[in-house]
């Protein structure tokens, strides 16, 4: 069994393994230190499959740091140094922002997968700066940035590796230094992609025509992406390409909500024996509770998860009627999620703007306020890592038995969005919070419908992405109630690591 910087278990250090060889026939020997330059006749695609707690984000982990040290370049979304024929690339990637910035959490600096087709363009000047930070070239003397900004800077990237954040720092602004995005020309190096089982088979077609060297990280047992034809993309891959992990890892023995994730799996299990096992579980620890009525005051930055749409719609319009929201305008402080972007054509620029900044499909937002034209809108993009944005915004907010949502305001054309205060559980894969909310009638009623997905109840694959989603405490919601908040909506806990960049189309 190969050494390694940490303890593995057994099927982590021959995962490891698996692809120390699998990267060793691409030119790159993470164990020996020493890279070959690329070669383009050489390909590589391998998964990495485990349940919640089996540790595949800690082997992702350990994968990076190695390659790091063996001298492969980590390519993030926001700045890419000069191009060497011979250099070596490692970009880390998520579907989502949300399930990026978990990964940043732990030390990993990962990106989307929409970031990294797209670069951004620097103002030369302080182009400069990144290339010092990146350790490509000299300290710069810029005009109007003393020493001190400098280091500050430095001393921000070598924490955090964040051009954008590091040259924050320094007191310059998003729109100072970023003049525009351009679509990736070249192709990337080595890939290593966490919460796969979201991806569809043209995201998996378009990751293989960047990266000549893929690694898939991938839960089975997660719903697959809404839009599959089939199942999930990893499973087409040929048997010996598929590495398991089926040991839960150490470090999350004992916990009581992964307990109750993997007692799923027990073919026997109903969900009236289930929801006992719940039930047991909360008297015994505090993670998991059996809850009465939904908690509205964790609404604003935690969903509460469902099954059925009209379920979220009756949720979300009890959530504005506590919170006395009036009709024709969102308070600060209201949660969003991004249903994407209206924007014709000749608006490709802006469109590419946007979604850059972390405005895609099924991004968390929370409403800030008005900002300076009608229509527009000061967000915060949850996961984002420049999260301060202003952009033109079209806000629907559904109803209960309408087939048309009511739009309290809108631009003429710009990013779309929903409420977010209750999501269905498709949408919640890929993103985690502290505290997790899961309404249970929702769960029973997929269980009376009887319906299978790859071979398993419906219901407990749903039950099986929901409380997964929960990091420190599940709430198991059993009756159809709310509770009433205990202090107004705010953004206080929003705070800006930089100054709001102005994005804005002309309409």
């Amino acid at each position: 069994m190969t050494e390694t910087a940490l303890t593995y278990s057994p099927d982590q250090a021959e995962a490891h393994d698996r692809i120390a060889e699998a990267l060793r026939g691409v030119g790159v020997d993470i164990e020996g230190g020493t890279l070959m330059p690329p070669d383009e006749g050489r390909r590589a695609v391998m998964a990495v499959l485990g349940k919640a707690g089996s540790g595949k984000t800690l082997l992702l982990a350990e994968l990076t740091r190695a390659l790091a040290a063996a001298g492969v370049e980590t390519i993030s979304g926001d700045w890419e140094g000069r191009r060497r024929r011979e250099r070596r690339t490692l970009a880390i990637l998520a579907p989502t922002n949300k399930a990026a910035s978990v990964l940043r959490m732990r030390g990993v600096p990962a990106t989307t997968i929409h970031r990294i087709l797209y670069t951004p363009v620097y103002h030369p000047e302080y182009e400069k700066i990144a290339e010092w930070l990146a350790g490509q070239g000299e300290k710069p003397v810029i005009e109007g940035l003393t020493d001190l900004a400098l280091d500050r800077a430095l001393a921000f990237y070598q924490a955090q590796k964040s051009i954008p954040g590091a040259l924050a720092a320094a007191g310059l602004r998003g729109s100072d230094f970023i003049t525009g995005w351009k679509r990736r020309e070249e192709p990337l190096d080595i890939g290593l992609v966490d919460e796969a089982s979201m991806l569809d088979a043209q995201q998996f077609e378009d990751l293989q025509e960047i990266f000549p060297t893929l690694i898939l990280f991938g839960d089975p047992a997660q719903l697959p992406p809404v839009k599959s034809t089939g199942g999930m993309v990893f499973e087409s891959l040929p048997a010996p390409a598929r590495l398991t992990l089926s040991r839960i890892h150490r470090q999350e023995a004992g916990n009581p909500i992964l307990d109750l994730a993997h007692a799923l799996a027990d073919p026997s299990l109903d969900f009236h024996g289930f929801e006992r096992m719940v039930e047991e579980a909360a008297r015994r620890d505090e993670r998991v509770r059996m809850a009465e009525r939904v908690e509205v005051d964790l609404m604003a930055r935690s969903p509460v998860l469902v099954w059925r749409n009209a379920t979220r719609i009756r949720l979300i319009n009890a959530f504005r009627a506590v919170h006395e929201a009036p009709e024709a305008a969102l308070l600060p402080g209201e949660p969003l999620v991004c249903d994407g972007i209206e924007l014709p054509l000749k608006h490709r620029k802006k469109r590419l703007d946007l979604e850059a900044r972390g405005l895609i499909k099924g991004a968390q937002v929370v409403y800030l306020g008005p900002g300076k034209r009608a229509g527009f809108s000061r967000l915060h993009v949850i996961g984002a890592e420049d999260p301060q944005i202003s952009a033109a915004s079209i806000v629907k907010i559904e109803k209960p038995d309408e087939e048309e949502p009511f739009i309290p305001f809108a631009a003429n054309m710009g990013a779309v969005f929903l409420h977010g205060a209750a999501v269905t559980i498709h949408k919640a894969q890929g993103s985690q919070w502290p505290d997790v909310q899961v309404f249970a009638p929702d769960i029973y009623a997929a269980a009376r419908m009887g319906r299978s997905e790859a071979g398993q109840p419906l219901w407990k694959r749903l039950a099986y992405v929901a409380i997964t989603r929960a990091e420190e405490r599940l709430y198991w919601v059993v009756r159809n109630r709310l509770s009433k908040p205990t202090a107004p909506l705010t953004v206080a806990d929003l705070q800006a690591r930089s100054a709001p960049l102005r994005l804005e189309v002309e309409e």
